[in-house]
């Protein structure tokens, strides 16, 4: 049915206890027709009691779908607040179609403010009349005996300006006088706005604008080429693949203080906020109070703050982590994604979306650039450089000139069989004690991805693997029987538990069992004389925990910090010369496809703390697989070499980014209904497209089988076309919509980091 003019407004109902995931249409009145727009936020009247609720406008348009006499009207515009911009709303609509989910969850990940909090308010007394009359005042009320206003009158008459805490407070004067005082037009109390600060108090009290340092012959070549596609309005999006030292954080600067001067804003991701003291640090050097910090650990006073300074236009630049990406910049113009390869950046709840593509998606809407940038770049964004559907920079040498660090790769089978079975290798044993006689500083990382997973042999290195899908099997033990079973979590292949090793006859076949708490208790026995800090989630638990380990290192307190991956992503430490990487291997068969790409990761970037300025740098790299490529590549610092074999693997075994695999999770409170849930939906998966051959593996139980007495089963898909996995996804929600399943009972992740 068509009628004159855009006169209809489909808008997503704002009710976060229902499952609303379709708008509802709505006639527009006359009296909005030009004044409503798509992202606005509106009341109209809902369900049988047409209770005014909140709602947000997704498309205007001409076209009704029901009968116009049965469409319910608009009522009102929401003034005030913090309202849904036009963009976020059609990149939520977007998420939602791309990676499967209700638009209300696409809609909380963009609109992560509410409400408007209670806003701080900064309230000042002040004289309306000079100091002589003030004073003349304070005798009349005197002889009056009203005291609280002679005393107030006679503070004023020495100093014109004071703050109503102090009036209220030292002065002991009361609201109701002040209020008197201001019928009277003697005084007058003037109110503005507070934000809370996110910034460190440390940064925040007393920071010094730095001279900008001299960029490169290369840095400069790099910067120039971005700011000119800037300048001549070319859009699009850089991957910026430097050696660790590089420099890549002062490319960064000079491209936003370049955007800036066009008027434009900028977004910082980081991947964990361990990195965002150090960070903090160098942008407020530079930019001042023109930054401004997003992350989890924020109040929702300080999250309300930032997003209503950002939307004001208050602030240039918003660093943070994944939640960043969705300020309200009006001006957008660049996005950088620092350390791009972070799984981090993929969300964990519904909707699964990835940060680098939701920002791809963002830079188009908004006409602005996106620069990723790693030292190990994932083998998506390596994989699109090279296929020239995204621009390569590449940074090959350190900033100071340094060298990269040596490494060494110890054999811990060697070091087995030769009666060492501390949990130290004899090289790194004598390189700690080195350091702690020249008082240098050493980082002990442990790599514990995958604690509870693989099996290996520790005589001869041999890991316990599926013949289906080359992923190592994971150990579950029966404590009451005390046995044990090793099982796929990709396809559920499952075999008896192992108490001597297949290859070679020994014994010591088992799970790695040790932690950074054993590390430091270590640690302290054999060098009693050493101060260690320990960095895991057990010490970061409060607010300021991280810059508190990260400050007391910088500032050689410690001669040793033991910790997990977050220690060895972008610090920078002076006095560092040697890391030690604890069981390289850990990682290396986390019963994932990705397992050889994080291990590559995690040992470039643990090695990448070594050495970083005058003094230079050693790396003990242990393992019980030193001829493993990813373990060679690493030593090597050789990322080229690793991305051609890992890239040929994930050809053969059809595995992003080469492929595409969407996860589909089965959620069910009972048992053998949600295996059948999980068969039907696979059986129906493989035909919905039968002349595209989709993969199918599984389904099967996942690696945690119940969680809060919610059973949990996993299958997987994988084509070479996305679309096609998208397409699947719209039959199989079709399919649960028919079925009238829960609609939180299904879950996608396209693409995912991590298995289930």
């Amino acid at each position: 049915m068509k009628s004159m003019g855009n006169c209809f407004a489909n808008i997503i109902v704002d009710i976060s206890h229902e499952k609303v995931d379709r708008p509802f249409q709505y006639r527009i009145p006359d009296a909005l027709q030009d004044a409503l727009s798509v992202g606005m936020a509106v009341m109209i009247p809902f369900g049988r009691g047409n209770n005014l609720i909140k709602g947000y406008v997704i498309e205007i348009t001409d076209h009704a779908e029901y009968d116009e006499s049965r469409l319910k009207m608009v009522d009102s515009i929401v003034e005030g607040g913090i309202s849904a911009q036009g963009d976020m709303l059609r990149l939520a609509w977007w998420i939602k179609e791309n990676y499967g989910s209700t638009m209300i969850a696409a809609l909380k990940t963009v609109l992560p403010v509410k409400k408007k909090l209670k806003q701080i308010v900064k309230k000042t007394v002040v004289c309306k009349v000079d100091a002589e009359t003030a004073g003349i005042k304070a005798e009349e009320y005197e002889s009056k005996h009203q005291k609280a206003k002679a005393r107030l009158m006679r503070e004023l008459s020495i100093q014109q300006i004071l703050p109503q805490a102090l009036v209220t407070g030292k002065l002991n004067i009361t609201t109701q006088t002040i209020q008197s005082l201001e019928r009277e037009g003697i005084i007058e109390v003037q109110t503005e706005d507070i934000y809370r600060s996110t910034l460190p108090k440390n940064i925040a009290d007393g920071w010094q604008q730095k001279t900008k340092k001299q960029l490169s012959e290369k840095q400069n070549e790099i910067v120039d080429r971005i700011a000119t596609d800037f300048r001549e309005g070319i859009r699009q999006t850089y991957l910026l693949h430097g050696v660790t030292g590089s420099g890549k954080t002062e490319v960064y600067m000079e491209l936003i203080e370049r955007v800036i001067a066009e008027g434009k804003q900028a977004i910082v991701l980081i991947p964990e906020i361990a990195l965002t003291y150090q960070t903090l640090v160098r942008f407020y050097q530079r930019f001042g109070d023109k930054v401004s910090v997003m992350n989890s650990r924020l109040s929702a006073g300080e999250r309300s703050d930032q997003y209503e300074r950002a939307a004001k236009g208050d602030i240039d630049i918003m660093i943070g982590p994944r939640s960043a990406l969705f300020t309200p910049f009006e001006r957008l113009g660049l996005v950088i994604i620092d350390e791009e390869h972070e799984g981090s950046y993929k969300s964990e709840g519904m909707p699964k979306y990835h940060a680098r593509e939701v920002a791809g998606e963002l830079c188009r809407m908004k006409g602005a650039s996106l620069l990723l940038g790693s030292a190990t770049p994932s083998l998506e964004s390596y994989y699109r450089a090279k296929s020239g559907e995204i621009k390569l920079f590449e940074l090959k040498e350190r900033l100071a000139g340094g060298e990269l660090p040596k490494v060494y790769v110890e054999d811990l089978r060697k070091e087995l069989k030769s009666g060492n079975r501390s949990i130290f290798s004899r090289r790194l044993q004598t390189l700690i004690g080195d350091r702690l006689a020249k008082g240098e500083q050493t980082m002990l990382f442990i790599n514990r991805r995958g604690y509870a997973g693989f099996v290996s042999c520790r005589a001869c290195g041999h890991v316990m693997k599926c013949p289906h899908c080359d992923v190592s099997l994971s150990e579950h033990t029966d404590r009451y029987r005390k046995t044990s079973r090793l099982v796929c979590h990709y396809c559920g292949y499952e075999t008896q538990g192992v108490s001597n090793c297949p290859k070679c006859g020994s014994k010591y076949i088992l799970g790695f069992r040790a932690g950074t708490q054993q590390i430091e208790e270590l640690l302290h026995r054999e060098f009693p004389q050493a101060r260690v800090l320990r960095m895991d989630a057990d010490t970061t638990k409060n607010k300021d925990s991280y810059e508190q380990i990260l400050s007391q290192f910088a500032n050689e307190e410690a001669d040793i910090l033991v910790g997990t991956q977050m220690i060895v992503k972008g610090h920078d430490f002076a006095k560092v010369t040697l890391v030690g990487v604890l069981a390289a291997d850990m990682s290396l068969y986390a019963g994932d496809y990705r397992a050889g790409e994080r291990t590559f990761q995690l040992l470039t970037q643990a090695a990448g703390r070594a050495g970083r300025s005058a003094l230079p740098g050693e790396v003990v790299i242990q393992t019980y697989q030193p001829e493993h490529y990813t373990i060679i590549h690493a030593a090597n610092q050789d990322y080229e070499g690793f991305y051609e074999e890992e890239i040929a693997y994930r050809d053969l075994m059809l595995y992003p980014p080469v492929a595409h695999m969407m996860a589909v999770l089965v959620l069910s409170k009972d048992e053998l209904s949600g295996m059948a849930r999980s068969r039907e939906l696979a059986d129906r998966a493989k035909h919905c497209c039968p002349d595209k051959r989709p993969v199918i593996i599984g389904p099967s139980e996942a690696s945690i089988g119940r969680i809060n007495d919610i059973y949990r089963n996993i299958f997987y898909i994988k084509h070479r076309g996305y679309q096609v996995l998208v397409d699947i996804k719209d039959d199989l929600e079709r399919f649960i919509n028919t079925m009238q399943w829960e609609s939180d009972s299904v879950q996608f992740d396209f693409d995912p980091m991590n298995n289930y």
